[in-house]
């Protein structure tokens, strides 16, 4: 579950050296040192600087929900591989009738780091009213798709008090549509479950990087309309939403993620607690560009 290391920029450097040098100023002026106190200080330099170093790690890498991740062999079938965009921009044309056009040249722009592809995702307004409705269109069509190989346990549970966008994803949802604002379907990196096997969805969310985001039923269900043989056996990688958040007994209490899985011989649209981590589930995200993070 390793992530791709990103090299950090010479603005960010000199931002951190500076952080370094105001909060050494800083504690001379607070602390009152003196001449021996300094000097003691100096004399421990090498306990001092592990501190330091102890204090920067523990800041700069979350340890929330560490032990909410299992080790995982799980991948996607063999028959899927990301297509490319007018190929999906077609098939969401066929399937959903009026929606629009994509801004197709994005896709070929260089990969962010741990992003497998391009895919092109409508924007729900252009669907349904709701965020909800949107979702239960979603889900049927890929009803229909599977000719009637699909169940989904939350029929009729998918209203505002069960179902609602996690606000991260909604926020950089909104930077990604004002960005292709001419468009109705959107040109979005992102990366299908893989990144994130065997992590719990809070768990997934707390090492996002800062320009990552988790997908939610309605972007990952567009998805699985557009390459329908990404989930297509029991032993696939199943597929968490992390861009949703999902109350079961609609109480206010959004303690669940929708999830995605293949059982019976079909895909099921169902939720689990957040908080479990399962060897057999991934959360899938999409990245903006850095400097939109």
């Amino acid at each position: 579950m390793t992530m791709n290391t990103i090299s950090i920029t010479s603005g960010q450097e000199k931002q951190f050296k500076r952080f370094v040098e105001d909060a050494a100023d800083k504690a001379l002026a607070e602390v009152g040192l003196d001449k021996d106190g300094l000097q003691k200080l100096i004399e421990n330099g090498d306990e001092f600087q592990a501190r330091i170093i102890t204090d920067i790690r523990e800041l700069s890498v979350s340890n929330q929900f560490a032990d909410e991740e299992r080790e995982s062999s799980y991948v996607y079938s063999e028959g899927y591989k990301v297509k490319g965009i007018t190929a999906q921009t077609n098939i969401l044309r066929q399937l959903i009738p009026g929606i629009g056009f994509a801004d197709e040249k994005l896709a070929e722009q260089p990969l962010p780091p741990n992003a497998e592809g391009w895919f092109a995702i409508p924007r729900w307004q252009k669907v349904a009213k709701t965020y909800g409705e949107a979702v239960e269109k979603v889900l049927e069509l890929i009803k229909q798709q599977h000719k009637g190989k699909f169940y989904n346990w939350c029929e009729g549970k998918l209203g505002e008090q069960y179902l609602r966008q996690h606000e991260r994803t909604a926020k950089k949802l909104q930077v990604l549509g004002d960005q292709q604002k001419d468009y109705d379907i959107m040109v979005v990196p992102a990366q299908f479950g893989l990144c994130h096997r065997g992590r719990s969805v809070r768990r997934a969310r707390e090492v996002f990087t800062t320009n990552e985001f988790g997908l939610g039923a309605f972007e990952i269900g567009c998805m699985l309309l557009t390459h329908p043989e990404r989930l297509v056996s029991f032993d696939d990688l199943w597929i968490d939403c992390a861009g949703d958040e999902y109350a079961p007994v609609a109480v206010g209490v959004f303690s669940h993620a929708p999830c995605f899985r293949f059982g019976g011989g079909e895909v099921r649209f169902d939720s689990c607690w957040f908080e479990y981590a399962f060897s057999f589930y991934g959360s899938a995200s999409a990245f903006l560009s850095k400097s939109d993070s």
